[in-house]
C-alpha cells in the first residue's frame, strides 16, 4: 500500500469580509489523499481556493472546519518573499531557512554551491534580498526550497514571475525531486499543457468545491471542456471569477472579422478586430487606462499580446463608460482554437483580470499570399519571412 504524504479530511474554510457581516467559503468539504513521491497538481479558476488549499498545508493559516495530515517536513513557495527576511542576505536567507527544516549549519552548507548555481544570484548573494527584483527572488526561492531537505514542496504559480528558460528548469528539477528523491510536490497551475506533462494526478477546485480528481489528461480535458463552455454561455459583464479592485470593469469583449462581422471566428491571414466595452463603478472620468488582451492556446500557453502600451497609445481621461477598438491588419495566428486573458489597469493599478474572458477560432488562410493554406490545426504564429539563395 502507498504512503499518503497528506491526507486532507473534510477540510473548509470560512473568510469573513466588511468586518465580519458578509462570511464566503473560500474551501468546502475539500476530502483529498496524496500519495508520497508523486506530483499532484491543483487547477481550477482564479478564486477557486487553491492557493488557499496550499496556504493550509504550508501552516499559513488554518482551516475552519476539517483537517490536513500531512506526514513529513513542508518546504513552500507560494509568493515572491515568503520565507524571506528582507534585511538578510541570500546566504543568510539560506541558513535561516535550512535552520527552519531542521537541518544542521554542516548541512546547509553541502548544499550552498547547488543552490546558488541553480538560482544565478551568485553575486549577489550576499546582498539583502529586499534589494532583489521579483525574478531573482523567485529563483533564489525555490532553490532554496528544491534543494534543501523536505519532505514536501508546495509551490504556487509565483513560477510565472520568472523568465521562460528558468521555468524550464524549475519544472525538470520538480519531475527528478519526485523520481529520484521520493519527494511529493503538490503544485498549482494554470497552465494546462505543463501541469499534464509534469502531474501524476491532478485535483481540479471550482468555488472552494472539489469537482473531479484522477488521471492528469482527463481532468484537463474535463476542466478545459468546462471553461469553454462557461465563458460562451455567460455574458462577461456578470462573470465572478475576476480579480482586481474593480474599479474599472470589462463589459464585454468581442473579436471579430471586419468584413463579415462574423464573431469569434476568423481566418488567418485576414484582418480582425477587438471591440471592448469598460465602465466605470463610480460612474466617475478614467485617469489612465491600459488594456492587455494576452493570447493563449487551450492548453494554456502564452502566445502574443495585444496592448495600448506595448504600441505606446495612452488613453487619459477617458468617459466613465466606452469602447476601445483595436485592429488587427494580418491576422498572425495559426488555425486553431485559442481564448483571451482581459486585464485592466487604472492608473497602474490592477482593476480587471479576467482569466479566458473570451474563446475563439481561427480558421486555415493564405497568411503568405503565396496560394497555399496551411490546414495543420496546431496553435501558434506565423512570422513573416523572405527567402533567397
Amino acid at each position: 500500500m502507498t504512503n499518503k504524504a497528506i491526507s486532507i479530511e473534510g477540510l473548509s474554510k470560512e473568510y469573513s469580509i466588511s468586518k465580519g457581516k458578509d462570511k464566503f467559503w473560500a474551501l468546502k468539504d475539500i476530502d483529498l489523499q496524496i500519495n508520497a513521491g508523486k506530483v499532484m497538481g491543483l487547477i481550477g479558476p482564479n478564486g477557486a481556493g487553491k492557493s488557499t488549499l496550499l496556504k493550509i498545508l504550508g501552516k499559513i493559516t488554518y482551516p475552519t472546519k476539517g483537517r490536513a495530515l500531512l506526514n513529513g517536513s513542508i518546504a513552500s513557495l507560494l509568493e515572491v518573499g515568503t520565507g524571506f527576511h528582507p534585511e538578510l542576505s541570500g546566504r543568510e536567507n539560506i541558513f535561516l531557512n535550512g535552520s527552519i527544516l531542521g537541518m544542521s549549519k554542516s548541512d546547509i552548507k553541502k548544499e550552498m554551491e547547488e543552490i546558488v548555481e541553480f538560482s544565478g544570484v551568485g553575486k549577489f548573494l550576499d546582498t539583502p534580498v529586499k534589494h532583489y527584483s521579483s525574478g531573482m527572488y523567485v529563483r533564489l526561492a525555490f532553490s532554496v526550497a528544491a534543494h534543501l531537505r523536505s519532505d514536501i514542496l508546495l509551490i504556487d504559480e509565483v513560477l510565472a514571475v520568472g523568465d521562460a528558460q528558468f521555468q524550464k528548469k524549475c519544472l525538470a528539477k520538480m519531475s527528478s525531486t519526485t523520481r529520484d528523491e521520493n519527494r511529493t510536490v503538490v503544485f498549482v497551475s494554470h497552465n494546462m499543457s505543463i501541469a499534464r506533462n509534469l502531474c501524476d494526478e491532478i485535483a481540479y477546485i471550482e468555488q472552494g468545491e472539489l469537482q473531479m480528481v484522477g488521471d492528469s489528461k482527463k481532468v484537463t480535458d474535463h476542466y478545459l471542456k468546462t471553461l469553454h463552455g462557461k465563458s460562451l454561455d455567460q455574458p462577461l459583464k456578470d462573470r465572478k471569477d475576476r480579480s482586481g479592485t474593480g474599479e474599472v470593469l470589462f463589459e464585454e469583449i468581442d473579436f471579430f472579422d471586419p468584413k463579415t462581422n462574423r464573431s469569434k471566428t476568423l481566418i488567418c491571414g485576414e484582418a480582425a478586430e477587438f471591440r471592448v466595452d469598460y465602465a466605470s463603478r463610480n460612474r466617475e472620468q478614467i485617469g489612465d487606462l491600459v488594456l492587455h488582451l494576452n493570447v493563449f492556446n487551450d492548453d494554456g500557453n502564452y502566445l502574443a499580446s495585444f496592448s495600448n502600451q506595448l504600441v505606446n497609445v495612452p488613453y487619459k481621461n477617458l468617459e466613465a463608460q466606452g469602447t476601445v477598438h483595436c485592429s488587427i491588419p494580418k491576422l498572425s495566428l495559426m488555425p486553431g482554437n485559442y481564448y483571451i486573458k482581459a486585464s485592466l489597469f487604472v492608473n497602474g493599478q490592477r482593476s480587471d483580470i479576467v482569466d479566458r474572458a473570451i474563446n475563439f477560432e481561427v480558421l486555415e488562410g493564405d497568411y503568405f499570399g503565396s496560394g497555399s493554406f496551411y490546414k495543420k490545426r496546431v496553435p501558434g504564429i506565423f512570422l513573416e519571412q523572405h527567402w533567397r539563395i
